[in-house]
Order: C-alpha cells, then structure tokens, then sequence
C-alpha cells in the first residue's frame, strides 16, 4: 500500500524532500533557543557575581535573533514545499485514479458503485493529503524535536530529564490502545459515505420521478437513515479519539509537575542545578510533551487516512479484467459478426444471462433483436465492442476473435447508442464530436439530418451551438435520442447498434431513420434492439430471445408463420394499435 502510494509522487519528489530538511533546520534552531536562553540568564544577567555582563547578553541577544530569523525561514521553507508536495501528491492521486477507471471494464465497474469511485476520488484523496502534509512537516518535526530536546535536557540534568522517559511509554501505550479500536470505526464510516452519496445522487437525478410519485418523505427517511449511522459511528470514533488528549495533558502537566518538584530541590537543597539551567530543562520539556501531543495527533490523522488509503489503493491495484493481446490487431476488415457456441455469465460461477449463441451475420445485414424484459439482448451486443468478454465460446468481427484486436481499434469500428441515452454538458457540436473529434460542421449537419434531428435543432435560437444542461435535460427523451444516433454515426462504424433507442420517438420518425440507414449506410452491418415490430420488421435477419436463448431467427414472414413468441408479440401489438385507432 505505502509503495502504491509513493509512486504517486513522482514530480514532487524535490519538495517532498526539501520539507523534512527544512523542518529539520527550524526544530535545530529551536532546540539551541532554550540553551541560548540558559547562558543568558546564568552567565549574563547572574554574571559577575550577579552584577550582571553587559557583553555577555548582547552577544546571545544578538545570537538568539539569527536563530529566531533561521527558524522563521526555514518554518516558512517548510510549509510552503509542504503545501506543494501534498497538493501535488493528491493531483497525481487522482489524475491516476481518473485513468484507472477510464481503462476498467464494465466487470470492474459493477464492482465499484459511482458514488463509492466518487467519494475515493474526493473525500478520501482529500484526507490523504492532508496526512501527507502532516507526515512530511509534523511527522519529521516531531520524533526530530524530541529526540534534540531530549538530548540536550540529558546534558544538562540526567536525574531530572528521566522523568520524560517514564512519560513516554505511557502516551506510547495509550495511543496503541486509541488506534486499535478507532481504525475499524473509521473503515465502517467511509464505506457509509458511499452508500449516502449514493442515495444523494438517485435522489438528486431521480428528482423527477420523486417528485411524480410524492415520495419526498420516503427519501428524506431514506437520508437520515444512512447520515444517522454516520453521526453514530463518527461520534464513537470521536469518543476513542477524545482519550487523547486527556491522556496528553496527564503526561505532560505531570512531567512538568514532577520537574518542577525535583528542579527545586536540585537548586535549593543541592545546588547542583542553576535557575538558568532549570529554565531551559523546563523549556526542552515542553517541547518535548508538545513534540509528543504533535504524534499523538499524527497517530490520529494516520489511523483516519489509513482506511482512506486502502480504499484509494483498491481502485488504483485493480486491474481490468479486459487486456490487450501482446500482438494486437489494428484493422478490422469489415462488419461481419459471428457468435460461435457463445455463453456468458456476469460472474464467475454465476448463472448464464447468455447460453449457446450461435449467429452468423454478414457485413451489411440489419439485423432485428426481440425478446421480453430480461432476455439479456443488451447483454448479447456488449459482448461485439468487447465491453465484456464471452465466459465461452468466442465472438468474430470482420473473421478475427475480438480479443486479439486492439480494444481501441475495435471500438472505434463500433457506435453504439444505449439503452440508456447520456449527453455531456456543452453544446449541441461538442456532444456530436465525440463521435468524430475532427468532423466538419457539414458532417454534423449530414448526421443530423439522417437521425432526424436537425429539423428540431434549427429550431433553437442557437442552433447547433445550443448549450445542453447536464445529462441532457434542456432536450426531450425523442431529442436526446436523435442526437445520440447522429453522434453515433458520426464515427462512419462498420457496426452500428441501436439498443432501444428509438423508443421514445414516433413510428413516423422511427421509419424516416430506418430508411436513411438503408440509403446511406448499406454496408455498416447494424443491429436494432427494439420493443415495436415494426422497428425490426423490413430487417434482414430477426432475432427472438428468450431467457437468454435464441428461440429463432429468420425473417419478419419467416417468423410470422413459424415462431409463437414473434407471433405473439406481432398481433398483441397489431390489436393494441387497432384499439387506439
């Protein structure tokens, strides 16, 4: 874990170096105030025979302000390559993040939630931040302030100074106890903060629904539920937490109780002690206790972050499940498919959504998908681009196993439009560019016009450069689905797939597509999932399935007179239009 960590320092490594040696200078040029303080008390303002030297004191005056000058600098130093490496170590946290998650396939994606990858990308590189910080500056500043201060109290009065080794296994103790306990709590809490920024977020873009069905009430029970264990779990971790600093003040008022206590009877019983002497021992001591409260706080931080740090850890070790070939493909022929004894499963072991697919489909064929709620046709398309790999069998695009293409190359070579239609924040040009990055403005207006979507874009005061809100919900379900049509066939794929996409547009417009496909795109091979006959019924080859199987294929008069499924469906559909006639 700390080795997956560091790696992600990288160009930040100088000032994640220079942070400690600054730290390291400031702790020196305080360790020598308390000594400097001492000589001046005891050989100048007692000197001569307590009359005072004169000389004395503007010499250590003047040495005590260059240590006060150096120690400000270098403080300064510190906190400012402090704050660049901790800023810098979190960017490149999530820069790698952000990257992983663009190389994961669905698999791994099913295995994360988006509200669990977004509070690892936010709150939990946030806090590993903020601990970086804290290791570099008070993490170094710390052990190196006692360890001085230490030093230089034994030098002075051996007797007196072992009271801080009494001290020491007490907090050492104290804290081991706190960080048992703490870090299980703190591992509980994150994992409930993805689980309430995920009731957030299904409530924030489900507002609509909400709304329609008048279930604020549930949701707002639903909230308080999950920030209720939240506060219950934080308020116990506070609780352990909370031990630490009573325990701190124990330690250090008791030290400088018993230093106290033993300084007087040194100066005034034995005379082995000077008042000087006594200063600056009671001085290393409370540098030495704040140096341990500072640990103390570092153990607390570190006990919060770690839970933080096998989360970020976890997302940055997963690897995807979906690999380029040493030697990949980078052309594909043409669009051509075919599913050979094909099975698929979402989990190892788990049941099949898809069993013994066998299909044979030749470059340019439209091909129809039919089949009830369930029967994994969604399932059987991802498997063309490769968003998931076949659990047996195999899969050839243009003549070639779709794993040993170059997984960009193959997808590039199919468009596909989901089930569930997404449009990014922009405007109307921005979003059809990803289909084509370098397309021209008549290509977009060409695209358009074959999804029939430029007679609703003309209409806007603005035109192709109209600005979608997020998600897409400045245009209608119909809009939104035209546009992402035409943003898929601005990719000019040898394989195009419509899985459900045309469903909240009218019959009319659903034809006026289906034509301009057949005109334009003769050789794209293209696969139409869809509910309505109709949208299927001039395809080349229609597929029925069923539970995952395929319960037959041919055409729409083929199936007619031969499949009950499609049979069903057909007239079921046919008497339901004749009824709203």
């Amino acid at each position: 874990m700390i080795k997956t960590l560091l790696a992600r320092v990288r160009e930040f490594k100088v000032p994640s170096i220079l942070t400690p040696v600054f730290m390291v200078g400031e702790v020196f040029m305080e360790v020598l105030i308390p000594l400097l303080m001492a000589s001046l008390i005891d050989n100048g303002i007692n000197g001569n025979n307590g009359e005072g030297d004169l000389k004395h004191i503007l010499i250590v005056a003047g040495l005590l302000v260059v240590c006060c000058v150096i120690s400000l600098f270098a403080g300064a130093g510190g906190g400012k390559f402090g704050a660049v490496a901790s800023t810098g170590f979190a960017k490149n946290l999530r820069k790698d993040m952000f990257h992983k998650v663009q190389e994961y396939s669905f698999e791994n994606i099913d295995k994360f939630s988006t509200a669990s990858l977004v509070t690892r990308l936010t709150s939990d590189v946030t806090r590993l931040q903020d601990a970086y910080q804290m290791i570099l500056r008070i993490a170094v500043r710390s052990p190196i302030t006692l360890i001085f201060s230490l030093i230089m109290a034994f030098s002075i009065n051996a007797k007196i100074s072992i009271v801080f080794l009494c001290a020491i296994p007490i907090l050492a103790i104290g804290l081991a106890l706190i960080m048992t306990h703490a870090h299980p709590v703190f591992e509980r809490v994150f994992k409930r903060y993805d689980k309430l920024n995920s009731v957030v977020q299904e409530n924030v873009s489900g507002m609509r629904v909400v709304k329609a069905f008048v279930r604020e009430e549930h949701e707002i029970e639903k909230f308080k539920g999950v920030s209720g264990a939240i506060y219950d779990d934080f308020c116990y971790a506070e609780k352990l937490l909370a031990f630490n600093g009573p325990l701190m003040q124990l330690c250090m008022y008791g030290g400088m109780i018993a230093i106290s206590w033993l300084g007087a009877q040194f100066i005034v019983v034995e005379g082995t002690l000077t008042t000087g002497e006594l200063m600056g021992i009671m001085t290393y001591a409370m540098q030495i206790l704040m140096s341990l409260m500072m640990l103390s706080m570092i153990f607390v931080m570190i006990t919060m972050a770690r839970a933080s740090a096998e989360r970020v850890c976890e997302v940055l070790n997963e690897e995807s499940t979906l690999k380029d070939p040493e030697k990949p493909v980078t052309e594909v022929r043409d669009g051509s498919v075919c599913f050979k004894d094909v099975s698929f499963a979402y989990k190892k072991g788990g049941s099949l959504a898809l069993t013994d697919i066998d299909l044979n489909i030749k470059s340019g064929e439209t091909v129809g998908i039919i089949g009830g709620t369930g029967s994994s046709k969604s399932t059987l398309v991802q498997l063309i681009p490769r968003l998931y790999d076949v659990t047996e069998g195999c899969i050839e695009v243009g003549g070639v196993d779709v794993r040993k293409y170059d997984i960009d190359t193959l997808r590039n070579e199919v468009a596909m439009v989901l089930q569930k239609n997404t449009l990014f924040s922009g405007t109307i040009k921005e979003n059809l560019r990803w289909g084509n990055a370098e397309a021209t403005d008549e290509e977009i207006i060409h695209a358009c016009k074959l999804a029939c979507a430029d007679s609703f874009i003309t209409t806007f005061p603005d035109g192709y450069d109209t600005y979608i809100e997020q998600g897409g919900t400045n245009v209608s379900g119909g809009q939104k689905q035209r546009l992402c049509i035409a943003r898929a066939l601005l990719k000019k794929p040898k394989i195009l797939i419509l899985d459900d996409s045309t469903s909240a547009v009218d019959t009319a417009t659903d034809a006026m597509i289906r034509k301009a496909f057949r005109e334009e795109i003769p050789d794209t091979t293209k696969f139409i999932i869809a509910q309505r006959i109709s949208s299927v019924q001039d395809a080349d080859k229609i597929i029925v399935i069923e539970g995952g199987k395929i319960n037959g294929i041919g055409t729409h008069e083929e199936l007619l007179s031969s499949n009950e499924i499609y049979k069903e469906v057909y007239y079921s559909q046919q008497k339901g239009g004749d009824d709203n006639g």
